[in-house]
């Protein structure tokens, strides 16, 4: 059972269900040319908020290997935002630090319906990865099932490999949260990466 707080702003209520730690495996599977990566990962996500119209994002995974029974090794640490995409007026903040230019307003719930559409609301998510790569999500959330692709990747100087596009799927089934991950990395298309189930602790 989740359990959904009644505090939020609410901007987060499409994405209320997500709040929480969740922890879990996965497996990984990508092919590229000769190379092929496939083996178990363990993976910890974490969503969160400060009182913000926005979801605070943090997750972690370690590899453990083709048998599951290596010694972890950390692959790669997250932090970003997840929000309900919608065009900013003059009384939220920005850019950078500069202060609203008009009297804040607090949103209602009409004003989050108002951007429903056919297929969900639209979402915006922001990913920073510990290996300076930077991710822009765009995509819809649909009540328990959230669906985006990149909308640009940015990635530092001294990237170890190509990585140009991904798409991510998470959903809400049977109390855990399920994600799969896409990839066109490697001089690849884009095609399956990985995916995991995770359970809420």
């Amino acid at each position: 059972m989740i359990e959904l707080p009644t505090d939020l702003p609410a901007d987060l209520a499409p994405l209320a269900w997500l709040l929480g730690v969740w922890e879990g495996t996965g497996v990984i599977e990508y092919t590229a040319g000769e190379q092929r990566f496939q083996g178990e990962f363990t993976h910890r996500v974490s969503f969160s908020h400060d009182g913000g119209p926005f979801l605070n994002y943090a997750a972690a995974a370690s590899f453990r290997g083709v048998e599951g029974d290596e010694e972890p090794i950390a692959l790669l640490a997250e932090t970003g935002f997840w929000r309900l995409a919608r065009p900013h007026t003059a009384s939220d903040p920005g850019p950078a630090l500069l202060p609203p230019e008009g009297a804040a307003a607090a949103r209602t719930v009409d004003d989050v319906e108002a951007l429903r559409a056919d297929n969900g609301f639209p979402i915006e998510v922001s990913v920073a990865h510990s290996d300076g790569t930077l991710e822009l999500y765009l995509g819809r959330i649909d009540g328990p099932r959230i669906d985006f692709a990149t909308d640009s990747v940015v990635r530092p100087a001294g990237a170890k490999q190509q990585y140009t596009a991904a798409s991510r799927m998470y959903g809400l089934v049977d109390g855990h949260l399920l994600w799969a991950w896409d990839i066109a990395a490697l001089g690849e298309n884009l095609k399956s990466h990985a995916s995991a189930r995770l359970a809420k602790v």
